[in-house]
């Protein structure tokens, strides 16, 4: 192995390095090879691991990664949500589909590798803001620097005399400094120290801006506080729908409910007992062009041990019942009908909420008669709602008005087999047709039933009759409960009141030294002639507000002579220190 070694360079450890047990001459190992270096082993694997696990940029990787990872949860249909949707997604991308299936990507927020990433990040925050906070209030706990020798090379300067003794101005500006701020009565503008250096001369150290500090840890905190005020959330929330129709009643369980989505650690057993009756709808539009100005819901609520009140639910203004917030999603029209199959039975009879599919409330819905008598096929019905129904054409019907002055139902006749014995859950707004056959006219064209309220007409094929009785509205209710959304909130706020600390605190040293003017300086007794006057002004980095600040400080001291004779020489700026430090210990 070669080495090398340039002339003339002696090393006065060299010798006694080379002495060492395992080491040969220049350092080497035993054998002339490279030195042995130590095994860094299981703990100190694990201590690095954690070192980079709460660094502030794996940290913030992490924020970036779990950002990235919630995009499935938008572009990918969602269990929770829609399983019908997913179901729909998996029975076109009959490849792909399985695979996004296994992988959680159907239930992203629930999925292991979601949950990783979240929890890696609350690791991350909760090991890289301790040891800042333990390092933050021990400099909190420390007295600000003493002020140095010389301030010739600070960026802010200035200075005055007064007639004032040297310790009477020194305590002036403490008490100027340690003045409390207006909003925050509890923290002093400014840290102070005040000590004697001898020969009648006080110095004066301030310190401001570790509030910047304060506020960074301070949005940690909050982001912390999010990610478990999330979580938390999402464990004890729930979240339902459910379609009430004018003048029938909804009760607040699980099965009341069209669709409802919990969290893990909610059980529906806690869900409080109360009843909500939708009395009226009022609906307001625009009669030039016909926009929705207003939705009111006048309801009947009555909670467990109370008596009924009358409430009212309109958009963006949610009704509050037992811990949950209702809220109105939509509306429409559910006519009525009564159905008698061949028999002359009533093989069904009730409200059926038709989906409003534009402006003017054209609504399509489909209504199912699996209750018929003598082996006789079931029924689907199938067809519009028409609330203000206008004849453009022979046959042919379209709405022209959202309120009901003229309502027609036209719907087309199916029977067969609905589908709802095979286990399998079906769409209430879909007819399977796969079993069912639709009833012609004898040229082979769709007959098509045409009933305004009051009438009633023959089903095809004597199959019955149909009578649309009258027409109710419905409301499509939304109820969420999540105890965690004020915390949400209040950890917002203050993650965005600790970002704005840490952006626009000052950080801010001032130093002043009052001595004795040098008529008086070798006096040992009798009245002192005067006062001398320095100060000097340093901030991490550009501060315009500096200069001013240490401007405010002299006038104030200065100000307060006994006399009034006083002179000062205004804050000058020198330019940014050159290594950041004080010229003098």
């Amino acid at each position: 192995m070669v080495t090398y070694r340039p002339e003339g360079l002696d090393d006065a450890f060299s010798d006694d390095r080379a002495q060492r047990p395992g080491r040969g001459t220049d350092g080497a190992g035993p054998d002339g090879g490279p030195p042995a270096l130590p095994a860094l082993g299981a703990v100190g694997w694990l201590r690095w691991v954690w070192r980079q696990l709460t660094s502030m940029r794996v940290a913030l990787l992490l924020l970036m990664l779990l950002a990235v990872a919630a995009v499935p949860g938008t572009v990918f249909p969602q269990r929770p949500q829609d399983p019908a949707a997913v179901a729909d997604y998996l029975e076109e991308h009959a490849t792909a589909g399985p695979w996004l299936d296994r992988l959680g990507f159907f239930d992203v927020y629930a999925s292991v590798w979601f949950s990783a990433i979240y929890l890696l990040l609350f690791v991350s925050l909760v090991g890289c803001i301790l040891p800042r906070t333990r390092v933050h209030l021990g400099a909190l706990r420390a007295r600000p620097p003493r002020p140095p020798r010389r301030f010739g090379r600070f960026p802010a300067q200035g200075g005055g005399t007064s007639p004032d003794a040297p310790r009477e101005v020194a305590e002036r500006a403490v008490a100027l400094l340690r003045r409390r701020w207006r909003l925050l009565p509890l923290a002093p503008a400014y840290r102070v120290d005040v000590h004697d250096e001898g020969d009648g001369t006080w110095a004066v150290a301030a310190e401001r801006g570790y509030l910047r500090e304060t506020g960074n840890l301070l949005f940690h905190l909050a982001l912390v506080g999010l990610l478990v005020a999330v979580a938390t959330g999402q464990m004890l929330h729930y979240r339902g729908q459910a379609i009430v129709v004018q003048g029938r009643g909804f009760a607040n369980a699980q099965v009341d409910y069209d669709t409802f989505e919990r969290g893990t650690a909610f059980d529906p057993a806690d869900l409080v007992p109360f009843t909500l009756r939708l009395d009226e709808f009022e609906a307001e539009f625009d009669p030039e062009t016909l926009q929705s100005r207003d939705f009111t819901a006048f309801v009947t609520l009555t909670e467990p041990g109370q008596e009924p009140t009358a409430e009212t639910i309109r958009v963006n203004h949610p009704l509050t019942a037992g811990g949950a917030k209702v809220y109105l999603q939509g509306n429409g029209y559910a006519p009525r009908v009564t159905v008698r199959d061949a028999a002359g039975e009533v093989a069904f009879a009730g409200a059926v909420p038709f989906l409003p599919q534009d402006d003017v409330y054209t609504s399509r819905g489909v209504i199912k008669v699996p209750d018929v008598s003598g082996g006789q096929g079931q029924i689907g019905l199938v067809g519009f709602l028409l609330p203000t129904a206008q004849e453009w054409m022979p046959g042919f019907w379209q709405s022209v008005d959202p309120q009901p002055a003229d309502p027609l139902l036209v719907l087309s006749v199916w029977s067969g087999n609905l589908g709802l014995d095979t286990g399998v859950p079906q769409n209430v707004y879909q007819l399977d047709e796969s079993r069912m056959e639709q009833a012609l006219e004898a040229d082979g064209t769709p007959v098509t039933l045409e009933v305004r309220p009051g009438e009633t007409v023959e089903l095809p094929d004597g199959q019955g009759t149909l009578t649309f009785e009258e027409l109710p509205r419905f409301v499509a209710l939304d109820l969420r409960h999540d105890p965690a959304l004020t915390w949400v909130l209040v950890f917002a706020l203050l993650a965005f009141a600790g970002l704005g600390a840490s952006l626009f605190a000052p950080r801010r040293r001032l130093w002043l030294r009052a001595t004795p003017a040098p008529a008086a300086a070798g006096r040992d007794q009798g009245p002192a002639a005067g006062t001398v006057i320095t100060a000097a002004g340093l901030a991490r980095g550009d501060d315009v507000g500096l200069v001013t600040e240490l401007d405010r400080v002299l006038a104030a001291v200065l100000g307060d002579g006994s006399d009034g004779a006083h002179e000062r020489a205004a804050g000058t700026s020198a330019g940014p220190v050159a290594d950041g430090r004080p010229g003098g210990p």
